[in-house]
């Protein structure tokens, strides 16, 4: 994202739109109550303190209309908001330094601006955000205790932080500091987990999508194939008659081989289909997910010696079972491990991974570092005769996706260009056989 335009109608701009509103209406109905508030108490519309309130709303609106104008032209979004959510921890300083400094009631708004940076920066930002408000504050009253500064009292307030001891002053920026820092530390971890809830929900539902797509392509495809099927055996078995009863000619022969040859790769093709749209049922059972995954592995690095320079690291975990058909799952490993080996021109790496998640569910990782795919490669994949490869079928992800479906198991898919690909299987767990 920072590395582009921020597009309107992304959510990243969207919540940069709702903090420059929200900026503008809080501090204008918050700095509007004080200046209410004084003005029933008597005070000169032009008092010093007053002024500077006048001022820090006409500065608020004003940066907010500049961000406005910039917004749209702003290539780096991140460092965007880093920069106005700084200056907002700066403003925040100069209304508790207006309001009476160690005695202002709003040192909570350094929490506000927390809040919202974790919205938009998350940990990271959120704990920068947390540190500049720590320093400011600190810095302020330390000053105000040596009376190196002496507050606005917009307040009222006479008293200052130079009228009490030094543990006291020292004690509340303890806890401003504390106070900053875990707030920071909680809503960055609510951002995080809210941002990862979003993707998981967007996951799913394109594996929702996804699901349906294929379901009605499967039972099209069911119908279709064995419609096909019939002719293209009745017309192998006319041939091969044709070709026992007629005389040897080498035209005719070389012809004849011609409409064999295709008619085994139609039939090849007619099959895999099959295989796409109705996955045989296999025989169902407890597997160790690490040793088989071993076994594909041995046996495709011995493959690929042959032809290829590309090496695999495998990392696995003992223990791990699962159930469902061996010859499936092996099935479905080697067409991604090929599948990745493909993707790699010369020599490259092809990485596995398997390892435990939450909710009893166990996942392998297959990556490569390979040429990579766009994102609209990546929306088509799984769709039946899409290929970006020479002479490919377009089938073979789409049979892994099928076999997988037909277990409770899904397949994930994150790919960047000229960057490689991963793929994530994900298997429900079953308790070791004892």
């Amino acid at each position: 994202m920072s590395d582009f335009y921020i597009k309107p109608e992304s959510e990243f701009y969207q919540k940069l739109q709702w903090l420059m509103l929200s900026r503008v209406l809080f501090t204008s109905l918050l700095l509007g109550s004080t200046i209410i508030l004084q003005l029933g108490e008597s005070a000169s519309p032009l008092a010093p303190p007053l002024l500077l309130l006048y001022g820090l709303i006409a500065g608020i609106f004003l940066l907010s209309f500049t961000y406005a104008i910039i917004l749209k032209h702003v290539k780096r979004g991140i460092l965007f908001a880093h920069v106005q959510i700084g200056i907002d921890t700066v403003v925040v300083t100069l209304i508790i330094f207006v309001t009476g400094c160690y005695s202002s009631i709003f040192s909570f708004l350094y929490l506000v601006v927390i809040i919202y940076s974790s919205m938009l920066l998350f940990r990271k930002g959120s704990m920068i955000m947390a540190a500049l408000c720590s320093i400011q504050y600190g810095v302020m009253l330390n000053l105000e205790y040596y009376r190196i500064l002496e507050p606005f009292n917009t307040a009222g307030i006479a008293l200052s932080a130079a009228d009490y001891a030094g543990s006291h002053v020292l004690y509340k920026v303890v806890i401003t500091m504390v106070a900053c820092f875990a707030v920071a530390i909680l809503s960055s971890f609510l951002s995080e987990e809210e941002r990862k809830t979003k993707k998981e929900l967007a996951d799913m539902e394109d594996h929702v999508k996804r699901v349906e797509k294929l379901a009605v392509l499967g039972e099209m495809a069911a119908g279709l194939v064995h419609e096909i099927k019939n002719p293209l055996a009745s017309l192998t078995g006319s041939i091969q008659l044709l070709r026992e009863d007629m005389d040897y000619d080498p035209q005719h022969e070389r012809l004849m081989q011609i409409v064999l040859r295709e008619a085994d790769r139609l039939s090849s093709l007619v099959s895999n289909f099959l295989l796409f749209a109705k996955p045989p049922a296999g025989k169902t059972e407890a597997i160790e997910l690490g040793r088989v995954l071993s076994e594909v592995v041995e046996l495709f690095d011995k493959e690929t010696r042959k032809g290829r320079h590309v090496s695999v690291t495998n990392t696995v975990i003992p223990n791990v079972w699962v159930q469902m058909d061996a010859g499936h799952l092996r099935q479905v490993l080697w067409n991604l491990l090929l599948n990745a080996a493909e993707a790699i021109d010369g020599s490259g790496h092809i990485k596995i991974k398997l390892y435990p998640l939450k909710n009893r569910f166990a996942c392998i990782e297959i990556s490569d570092d390979g040429c990579g795919m766009t994102r609209e490669t990546l929306k088509s994949i799984f769709d039946p005769f899409f290929t970006t490869k020479p002479g490919g079928t377009g089938l073979g992800l789409s049979i892994v996706h099928s076999i997988l479906e037909s277990y409770n198991s899904w397949l994930e898919v994150e790919s960047k260009i000229n960057a490689g690909t991963t793929f994530i299987l994900k298997f429900r767990l079953i308790r070791p056989p004892t």
